[in-house]
């Protein structure tokens, strides 16, 4: 009745004589017309990239995708497994790039975006047989032979077409979301780019004064190491939870965490009053910089913040909702207004006069510069940290 097992099995010649005997006899397109009048289970395979040749993650990924449809035919449902190729993405524009010696969005932009276009449209097929090879040796099944491609018009249009529906629904809205961003390129980058780019340099750190309103020679102090967001400034946050304290030194008060005074004013001052984080919601100080206002909430006031720590700085955390995430969700949470004065290339817009056109980081020891004249500089120091850079840039 059944074969006799031997002794040695070779797995691998085992399974290429199955997976000849699933293709000379159509058993996957078999066992999924099988199925035809079961209830459909729908299945778009999410698209690999084929400019470049498949790894060890792709290979747990895929015999993963395929337990899924694999199961739902087995409990009789109509499970049609539809492959894809995705054509858009930076892994094929950067490919390209490298293939053609130029680096970054004017470079694109000087060779021709329809030229640059057709270039990627190439390369992303490159290596679909090598794919193909793959797909079928770990006996994933999916109709490749039917794929869909994210640069065809049918598949555009279908995008369009769903968020069209969407919009009808009153499911989309528009706002601001804060991204890592790599200017030289014009793009947004993911988390796992900018994990690939991070180096140790020395940058300017400064810690200013931002005078209470209706308070004589007194005023928060906050410490930051991207003097280029200052401009930018909307509010200052605090830590509800932690006591603060008004320290006396020479003819001005400042308010910093009370377990950080020492730190950050040395030894000689004078403690005048202790107060909660939660006394100081609410107050408004003068910004660093008038340049501009936001027009959608109020600004220059002090909010709350779970995200403010006492293991560096003052306590006290200059707020710039267009460039933090913590900063973007408090100030979306207590109304206060995003200011963005610096344009996607990287550089100040025209309305920032003292340093328009430069590039944000490039300015950052002109603009303490700027500050330590009008006399709200506490101190400045030169601080080693860890900084991101676009891993493509190099």
């Amino acid at each position: 009745m059944f074969k006799s097992v031997p002794q040695e099995i070779d797995f691998p010649a085992s399974e290429k004589a199955i997976l000849k005997f699933w293709k000379e006899n159509d058993i996957f397109q078999r066992s999924t017309q099988s199925r035809s009048a079961g209830e459909t289970f729908i299945f778009y395979e999410g698209p690999p990239t084929a400019n470049g040749t498949p790894h060890n993650g792709h290979v747990l990924t895929r015999v993963i995708k395929d337990v899924f449809p694999r199961y739902k035919t087995m409990r009789g449902y109509f499970a049609p497994r539809k492959a894809g190729w995705d054509t858009h993405g930076l892994p094929v524009e950067v490919e390209v790039e490298k293939e053609l010696g130029i680096h970054g969005k004017a470079d694109i932009e000087e060779y021709g975006v329809e030229a640059f276009t057709r270039k990627c449209i190439d390369s992303v097929f490159r290596y679909t047989d090598v794919w193909e090879e793959l797909t079928e040796r770990i006996a994933f099944w999916v109709d490749t032979e039917d794929a869909y491609v994210t640069f065809h018009k049918s598949y555009v249009e279908s995008v369009w077409w769903a968020l069209s529906e969407l919009f009808k629904k009153g499911l989309l809205y528009q706002g601001h979301k804060v991204v890592w961003w790599w200017p030289q390129g014009g793009t947004a980058l993911s988390s796992g780019e900018v994990g690939l780019g991070y180096k140790t340099i020395d940058d300017p750190s400064v810690t200013v004064r931002f005078p209470i309103k209706g308070e004589d020679k007194t005023s928060f102090l906050a410490w930051t190491t991207t003097p280029w967001t200052l401009p930018s400034n909307c509010a200052l946050t605090v830590n509800p939870r932690l006591d603060y304290v008004y320290a006396k030194q020479e003819d001005e008060t400042f308010v910093v965490a009370a377990a950080l005074a020492e730190t950050v004013l040395g030894e000689d001052f004078e403690i005048v009053k202790t107060v909660s984080g939660t006394d100081l919601l609410g107050m408004e100080y003068s910004g660093p910089f008038d340049y501009a206002t936001p027009d959608d909430g109020k600004f220059w006031v002090v909010i709350p913040g779970d995200f403010v720590t006492t293991s560096a700085g003052t306590g006290v955390v200059h707020t710039a909702p267009a460039f933090g995430e913590d900063d973007s969700r408090v100030a979306k949470k207590e109304g206060v207004g995003m200011l963005q004065l610096v344009g996607p290339n990287g550089c100040f817009l025209d309305s920032v006069t003292d340093f328009k056109g430069r590039f944000c980081k490039e300015a950052d020891r002109d603009i303490i510069r700027n500050m330590k004249e009008r006399g709200i500089v506490y101190r400045s120091e030169t601080v080693r940290h860890e900084y991101p850079f676009c891993w493509r840039a190099d």
